[in-house]
Protein backbone atom coordinates (compact mmCIF):
# COMPACT_ATOMS: atom_id res chain seq x y z
CA UNK A 1 0.00 0.00 0.00
CA UNK A 2 1.33 3.35 -0.46
CA UNK A 3 0.32 6.25 2.21
CA UNK A 4 -0.76 9.59 0.51
CA UNK A 5 -1.63 12.73 3.02
CA UNK A 6 -4.31 14.87 2.39
CA UNK A 7 -7.69 16.86 3.53
CA UNK A 8 -10.66 15.04 4.20
CA UNK A 9 -14.47 15.31 5.35
CA UNK A 10 -14.54 13.26 8.16
CA UNK A 11 -18.50 13.28 8.05
CA UNK A 12 -21.44 15.81 6.28
CA UNK A 13 -20.59 19.32 6.75
CA UNK A 14 -17.44 19.14 8.86
CA UNK A 15 -14.41 21.15 7.88
CA UNK A 16 -11.78 19.65 6.40
CA UNK A 17 -8.72 18.32 7.83
CA UNK A 18 -5.38 16.63 7.74
CA UNK A 19 -6.13 13.30 7.26
CA UNK A 20 -3.69 10.34 6.11
CA UNK A 21 -4.80 7.27 4.02
CA UNK A 22 -3.44 4.81 1.92
CA UNK A 23 -3.27 3.99 -1.76
CA UNK A 24 -3.52 0.60 -3.47
CA UNK A 25 -0.11 -0.61 -5.16
CA UNK A 26 0.34 -0.05 -8.56
CA UNK A 27 -1.01 -2.71 -10.37
CA UNK A 28 0.29 -4.00 -13.97
CA UNK A 29 -2.07 -1.30 -15.74
CA UNK A 30 -1.85 1.43 -13.04
CA UNK A 31 -0.04 5.17 -13.20
CA UNK A 32 0.92 6.62 -10.21
CA UNK A 33 0.67 10.32 -10.01
CA UNK A 34 2.41 12.87 -7.68
CA UNK A 35 -0.29 15.23 -7.26
CA UNK A 36 0.74 19.16 -7.91
CA UNK A 37 -2.74 21.07 -8.47
CA UNK A 38 -5.91 20.01 -7.79
CA UNK A 39 -8.75 22.61 -8.55
CA UNK A 40 -11.63 22.95 -6.42
CA UNK A 41 -15.28 22.10 -7.65
CA UNK A 42 -18.58 23.33 -6.34
CA UNK A 43 -19.35 19.94 -6.50
CA UNK A 44 -16.67 19.06 -4.21
CA UNK A 45 -18.49 20.98 -1.89
CA UNK A 46 -22.12 19.72 -2.27
CA UNK A 47 -20.67 16.24 -1.99
CA UNK A 48 -18.44 17.05 1.31
CA UNK A 49 -21.89 18.56 2.64
CA UNK A 50 -23.72 15.71 1.85
CA UNK A 51 -26.34 17.98 -0.42
CA UNK A 52 -26.43 15.48 -3.28
CA UNK A 53 -28.03 12.34 -1.48
CA UNK A 54 -25.83 9.90 1.18
CA UNK A 55 -22.02 10.27 1.28
CA UNK A 56 -19.48 8.23 2.03
CA UNK A 57 -17.14 9.73 4.66
CA UNK A 58 -13.95 9.50 5.45
CA UNK A 59 -14.49 12.05 1.93
CA UNK A 60 -11.14 13.67 0.13
CA UNK A 61 -12.78 15.76 -2.00
CA UNK A 62 -11.26 16.76 -5.67
CA UNK A 63 -11.52 15.77 -9.46
CA UNK A 64 -9.66 18.23 -11.06
CA UNK A 65 -6.04 16.61 -11.11
CA UNK A 66 -2.95 17.36 -12.66
CA UNK A 67 0.68 16.13 -11.26
CA UNK A 68 3.76 14.07 -12.69
CA UNK A 69 3.89 10.19 -13.49
CA UNK A 70 6.41 8.82 -10.67
CA UNK A 71 5.66 5.00 -11.40
CA UNK A 72 4.00 2.86 -13.68
CA UNK A 73 3.09 -0.97 -13.61
CA UNK A 74 4.43 -3.13 -16.19
CA UNK A 75 1.91 -3.50 -18.36
CA UNK A 76 1.01 0.14 -19.22
CA UNK A 77 1.60 1.56 -22.36
CA UNK A 78 0.37 5.06 -22.50
CA UNK A 79 2.47 6.87 -19.86
CA UNK A 80 6.08 6.93 -18.39
CA UNK A 81 7.52 8.63 -15.65
CA UNK A 82 8.25 11.82 -15.57
CA UNK A 83 4.46 12.49 -18.01
CA UNK A 84 2.71 15.45 -17.13
CA UNK A 85 -1.12 13.77 -16.59
CA UNK A 86 -4.31 14.62 -15.19
CA UNK A 87 -7.17 12.67 -13.78
CA UNK A 88 -11.06 13.86 -14.05
CA UNK A 89 -14.11 13.14 -12.42
CA UNK A 90 -14.22 9.41 -12.64
CA UNK A 91 -11.50 6.71 -12.61
CA UNK A 92 -12.95 3.55 -13.43
CA UNK A 93 -16.06 2.13 -15.25
CA UNK A 94 -17.74 -1.60 -16.37
CA UNK A 95 -16.14 -1.05 -20.29
CA UNK A 96 -18.54 -3.56 -21.49
CA UNK A 97 -21.66 -1.47 -21.88
CA UNK A 98 -23.06 0.54 -25.00
CA UNK A 99 -22.10 3.72 -23.59
CA UNK A 100 -18.23 2.67 -22.36
CA UNK A 101 -17.70 1.33 -25.83
CA UNK A 102 -19.02 4.43 -27.47
CA UNK A 103 -15.94 6.22 -25.46
CA UNK A 104 -19.09 7.90 -23.34
CA UNK A 105 -17.57 6.24 -19.97
CA UNK A 106 -19.55 9.08 -18.11
CA UNK A 107 -23.18 7.58 -19.14
CA UNK A 108 -22.07 4.20 -17.88
CA UNK A 109 -25.08 1.90 -17.31
CA UNK A 110 -23.45 0.20 -14.07
CA UNK A 111 -22.20 3.83 -13.12
CA UNK A 112 -18.58 4.82 -13.62
CA UNK A 113 -16.40 4.58 -10.50
CA UNK A 114 -16.04 8.38 -9.41
CA UNK A 115 -12.16 9.97 -8.03
CA UNK A 116 -13.73 9.99 -4.99
CA UNK A 117 -17.08 9.39 -3.01
CA UNK A 118 -17.61 6.10 -4.37
CA UNK A 119 -16.08 2.75 -3.42
CA UNK A 120 -13.19 1.01 -6.50
CA UNK A 121 -15.04 -1.73 -8.32
CA UNK A 122 -13.55 -4.32 -6.98
CA UNK A 123 -15.84 -3.29 -3.29
CA UNK A 124 -12.05 -3.52 -1.66
CA UNK A 125 -11.61 0.95 -0.65
CA UNK A 126 -13.17 3.92 -0.88
CA UNK A 127 -11.79 6.09 -3.83
CA UNK A 128 -10.19 9.77 -2.37
CA UNK A 129 -9.62 12.38 -5.14
CA UNK A 130 -7.14 15.10 -5.41
CA UNK A 131 -6.72 17.02 -2.23
CA UNK A 132 -3.92 14.84 -1.33
CA UNK A 133 -0.39 13.86 -2.40
CA UNK A 134 -0.39 10.92 -4.62
CA UNK A 135 -3.42 8.70 -6.72
CA UNK A 136 -3.02 5.27 -8.39
CA UNK A 137 -5.51 5.22 -11.67
CA UNK A 138 -5.64 2.76 -14.25
CA UNK A 139 -3.75 3.85 -17.44
CA UNK A 140 -7.19 4.09 -19.27
CA UNK A 141 -8.44 6.95 -17.28
CA UNK A 142 -5.85 9.16 -17.04
CA UNK A 143 -5.14 12.39 -19.81
CA UNK A 144 -2.08 13.63 -21.37
CA UNK A 145 -1.31 17.23 -20.09
CA UNK A 146 0.20 19.24 -23.00
CA UNK A 147 3.57 20.69 -22.36
CA UNK A 148 2.29 24.42 -22.93
CA UNK A 149 -0.55 24.45 -20.72
CA UNK A 150 0.08 25.75 -17.13
CA UNK A 151 -0.04 22.50 -14.51
CA UNK A 152 -2.55 24.69 -12.36
CA UNK A 153 -4.55 26.36 -15.11
CA UNK A 154 -4.99 23.04 -16.58
CA UNK A 155 -6.36 21.60 -13.84
CA UNK A 156 -9.90 23.11 -13.90
CA UNK A 157 -10.31 21.91 -17.56
CA UNK A 158 -10.68 18.38 -16.21
CA UNK A 159 -14.11 19.18 -15.35
CA UNK A 160 -15.38 22.53 -16.24
CA UNK A 161 -13.47 22.71 -19.18
CA UNK A 162 -15.52 19.10 -20.74
CA UNK A 163 -18.34 20.16 -18.69
CA UNK A 164 -18.75 23.28 -21.33
CA UNK A 165 -16.74 21.39 -24.58
CA UNK A 166 -18.89 18.32 -24.93
CA UNK A 167 -22.26 20.18 -25.27
CA UNK A 168 -20.75 22.63 -27.41
CA UNK A 169 -19.13 20.07 -29.90
CA UNK A 170 -22.26 18.39 -29.58
CA UNK A 171 -24.42 20.80 -30.25
CA UNK A 172 -22.17 22.20 -33.69
CA UNK A 173 -21.31 25.17 -31.82
CA UNK A 174 -18.50 27.06 -34.52
CA UNK A 175 -19.03 29.80 -37.20
CA UNK A 176 -21.98 31.30 -38.36
CA UNK A 177 -23.89 29.95 -35.18
CA UNK A 178 -24.98 32.14 -32.20
CA UNK A 179 -23.83 30.79 -28.85
CA UNK A 180 -25.27 32.27 -25.53
CA UNK A 181 -23.60 31.34 -22.32
CA UNK A 182 -26.28 31.37 -19.41
CA UNK A 183 -24.05 32.55 -16.04
CA UNK A 184 -19.97 33.89 -15.60
CA UNK A 185 -18.89 31.78 -12.98
CA UNK A 186 -16.12 28.63 -12.89
CA UNK A 187 -18.60 26.93 -15.85
CA UNK A 188 -19.45 30.24 -17.68
CA UNK A 189 -16.03 31.45 -17.73
CA UNK A 190 -15.00 28.41 -19.85
CA UNK A 191 -17.55 28.34 -21.67
CA UNK A 192 -17.15 31.79 -23.19
CA UNK A 193 -13.22 30.77 -24.06
CA UNK A 194 -14.10 27.48 -25.82
CA UNK A 195 -17.30 28.97 -27.25
CA UNK A 196 -15.08 32.45 -28.96
CA UNK A 197 -11.93 29.47 -29.87
CA UNK A 198 -14.59 27.75 -31.86
CA UNK A 199 -15.56 30.82 -33.70
CA UNK A 200 -18.88 31.37 -32.57
CA UNK A 201 -21.04 34.11 -32.04
CA UNK A 202 -20.84 34.39 -28.50
CA UNK A 203 -22.91 36.17 -25.91
CA UNK A 204 -23.10 36.30 -21.86
CA UNK A 205 -26.67 36.34 -20.30
CA UNK A 206 -26.52 37.46 -16.84
CA UNK A 207 -28.38 39.67 -14.21
CA UNK A 208 -25.05 41.39 -12.92
CA UNK A 209 -24.21 43.84 -15.49
CA UNK A 210 -21.42 44.32 -13.39
CA UNK A 211 -19.61 41.46 -15.09
CA UNK A 212 -19.84 43.03 -18.99
CA UNK A 213 -16.00 43.96 -18.75
CA UNK A 214 -15.37 40.52 -17.68
CA UNK A 215 -17.41 39.03 -20.02
CA UNK A 216 -15.74 41.00 -23.26
CA UNK A 217 -12.54 40.49 -21.70
CA UNK A 218 -12.85 36.47 -21.88
CA UNK A 219 -14.23 36.58 -25.12
CA UNK A 220 -17.39 37.19 -25.76
CA UNK A 221 -18.93 39.24 -28.50
CA UNK A 222 -22.26 40.49 -26.70
CA UNK A 223 -23.22 41.24 -22.96
CA UNK A 224 -26.65 41.26 -21.88
CA UNK A 225 -27.76 42.12 -18.51
CA UNK A 226 -31.31 40.48 -18.40
CA UNK A 227 -32.98 42.25 -15.28
CA UNK A 228 -36.47 42.86 -17.23
CA UNK A 229 -39.30 41.33 -19.16
CA UNK A 230 -37.92 44.36 -22.26
CA UNK A 231 -34.82 42.65 -21.96
CA UNK A 232 -35.88 39.07 -22.06
CA UNK A 233 -38.56 40.32 -25.27
CA UNK A 234 -35.64 42.08 -27.07
CA UNK A 235 -33.87 39.16 -27.36
CA UNK A 236 -36.81 36.67 -28.39
CA UNK A 237 -35.43 33.98 -31.30
CA UNK A 238 -32.08 35.17 -31.36
CA UNK A 239 -29.50 32.43 -30.73
CA UNK A 240 -28.98 28.70 -32.10
CA UNK A 241 -27.62 27.21 -28.91
CA UNK A 242 -28.06 28.45 -24.86
CA UNK A 243 -25.63 26.68 -21.96
CA UNK A 244 -27.14 27.25 -18.91
CA UNK A 245 -24.61 26.97 -16.00
CA UNK A 246 -26.48 28.39 -13.59
CA UNK A 247 -27.78 25.98 -10.46
CA UNK A 248 -30.21 29.05 -9.73
CA UNK A 249 -33.60 28.23 -10.07
CA UNK A 250 -33.98 30.49 -13.28
CA UNK A 251 -37.55 30.86 -15.18
CA UNK A 252 -36.28 28.38 -17.94
CA UNK A 253 -38.89 29.11 -20.10
CA UNK A 254 -38.07 32.78 -20.55
CA UNK A 255 -34.99 31.70 -21.85
CA UNK A 256 -36.04 28.93 -24.10
CA UNK A 257 -38.09 32.09 -26.01
CA UNK A 258 -34.69 33.45 -27.28
CA UNK A 259 -34.20 30.19 -29.21
CA UNK A 260 -34.22 30.18 -32.54
CA UNK A 261 -35.97 27.28 -34.74
CA UNK A 262 -34.38 24.22 -34.32
CA UNK A 263 -32.26 25.85 -31.24
CA UNK A 264 -31.28 24.15 -27.93
CA UNK A 265 -31.07 24.90 -24.51
CA UNK A 266 -28.36 22.53 -22.83
CA UNK A 267 -28.47 22.68 -18.72
CA UNK A 268 -25.12 21.89 -17.38
CA UNK A 269 -25.96 23.34 -13.55
CA UNK A 270 -27.80 21.29 -11.67
CA UNK A 271 -31.01 23.57 -9.56
CA UNK A 272 -31.98 22.16 -6.14
CA UNK A 273 -35.79 22.08 -7.18
CA UNK A 274 -37.03 21.05 -10.13
CA UNK A 275 -38.62 24.01 -12.42
CA UNK A 276 -41.64 23.67 -14.43
CA UNK A 277 -41.33 23.81 -18.31
CA UNK A 278 -43.84 25.55 -20.95
CA UNK A 279 -44.76 22.46 -23.42
CA UNK A 280 -46.01 25.66 -25.95
CA UNK A 281 -42.55 27.05 -25.79
CA UNK A 282 -40.74 24.07 -26.94
CA UNK A 283 -43.47 23.33 -29.44
CA UNK A 284 -43.12 26.21 -31.18
CA UNK A 285 -39.87 27.28 -32.89
CA UNK A 286 -39.38 23.31 -32.85
CA UNK A 287 -36.96 23.95 -29.75
CA UNK A 288 -34.98 21.60 -27.58
CA UNK A 289 -34.04 21.27 -24.02
CA UNK A 290 -31.02 18.75 -22.95
CA UNK A 291 -28.47 18.10 -20.45
CA UNK A 292 -24.49 17.27 -20.68
CA UNK A 293 -22.66 15.63 -18.18
CA UNK A 294 -19.11 16.40 -18.29
CA UNK A 295 -17.28 13.94 -20.98
CA UNK A 296 -16.02 10.56 -21.98
CA UNK A 297 -11.88 10.15 -21.78
CA UNK A 298 -11.44 10.17 -25.78
CA UNK A 299 -13.45 13.69 -25.48
CA UNK A 300 -11.60 15.05 -22.62
CA UNK A 301 -8.28 14.55 -23.76
CA UNK A 302 -9.53 15.91 -27.54
CA UNK A 303 -10.96 19.15 -25.35
CA UNK A 304 -6.94 19.13 -23.67
CA UNK A 305 -5.64 19.01 -27.39
CA UNK A 306 -8.23 21.97 -28.08
CA UNK A 307 -7.30 23.96 -25.72
CA UNK A 308 -3.56 23.45 -26.52
CA UNK A 309 -3.63 24.50 -29.52
CA UNK A 310 -5.53 27.74 -28.60
CA UNK A 311 -3.58 28.32 -25.61
CA UNK A 312 -6.75 27.97 -23.12
CA UNK A 313 -6.35 27.91 -19.38
CA UNK A 314 -9.63 28.73 -16.54
CA UNK A 315 -8.81 32.20 -14.77
CA UNK A 316 -7.76 31.04 -11.14
CA UNK A 317 -6.21 31.70 -7.87
CA UNK A 318 -3.78 29.08 -6.12
CA UNK A 319 -4.11 28.52 -2.67
CA UNK A 320 -2.46 26.37 -0.12
CA UNK A 321 -4.24 23.95 1.22
CA UNK A 322 -5.14 25.05 4.59
CA UNK A 323 -7.06 27.67 3.13
CA UNK A 324 -9.71 24.91 1.55
CA UNK A 325 -12.05 25.53 3.82
CA UNK A 326 -12.15 29.45 3.59
CA UNK A 327 -12.06 28.85 -0.37
CA UNK A 328 -15.96 26.47 -0.08
CA UNK A 329 -16.89 29.71 1.93
CA UNK A 330 -15.72 32.28 -0.90
CA UNK A 331 -17.12 29.73 -3.45
CA UNK A 332 -20.39 29.67 -2.09
CA UNK A 333 -20.19 33.20 -2.15
CA UNK A 334 -19.33 33.54 -5.59
CA UNK A 335 -16.08 35.22 -4.12
CA UNK A 336 -13.32 33.43 -6.57
CA UNK A 337 -12.41 34.63 -10.49
CA UNK A 338 -12.37 31.76 -11.69
CA UNK A 339 -11.87 28.75 -10.03
CA UNK A 340 -9.65 27.93 -6.83
CA UNK A 341 -6.65 25.81 -7.55
CA UNK A 342 -5.58 23.84 -4.64
CA UNK A 343 -0.98 24.12 -4.50
CA UNK A 344 -0.50 20.30 -2.77
CA UNK A 345 3.09 21.01 -2.14
CA UNK A 346 1.34 22.82 0.86
CA UNK A 347 0.52 19.79 2.06
CA UNK A 348 4.36 19.46 3.33
CA UNK A 349 3.63 22.27 5.38
CA UNK A 350 0.57 20.22 7.45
Amino acid sequence: MITAKGYAAQEAKAPLTPFSFERRDVGDKDVLIDIHYCGICHSDIHQAREEWGPALFPMVPGHEIVGIVSKVGPEVTKFKAGDIVGVGCFVDSCRRCEPCTKHLEQFCAETPTTTYNCMERDGSKLTQGGYSTCIVTNEDFVLHIPDNLSMAGAAPLLCAGITLYSPLKHWQAGPNKKVAIVGLGGLGHMGIKLAHAMQAEVSVLSHSPSKEEDAKRLGADKFFALNSEQAFRNLHNSYDLIINTVSAPLDWNKYLQLLKLDGAMVVVGVPERNIPISAATLISNRRSLSGSLVGGIQETQEMLDFCSKHNITADIEIIPIQQVNEAYERVLKSDVRYRFVIDIASLKNT
